[in-house]
């Protein structure tokens, strides 16, 4: 994908979301469980950052995820 293109999914995308995302924001973008919510993270689907004791996503990276084929495969 171009950087041209990223930059329109990102303005059309989650756009009522900021650009660094809590779990629990996450967890609405996507409509799943809290813990499917971690697993993604912590499996590295969906990179974040620990500060703290919390989880931080790049909104950017839960557009790559949800446009790559990963998303499609049933995470176990």
């Amino acid at each position: 994908m171009r950087k041209t293109e990223l930059k329109e999914l990102y303005k059309l995308m989650f756009p009522d979301y900021p650009d660094i995302v809590t779990v629990a924001q996450l967890q609405k973008m996507l409509g799943i469980s809290r813990q499917l919510t971690y697993k993604l993270i912590g499996d590295g689907y969906i990179p974040g950052v620990k500060i703290g004791n919390a989880f931080r996503v790049p909104k950017v990276n839960v557009i790559n995820y949800v446009l790559s084929e990963d998303s499609r495969k049933e995470v176990s």
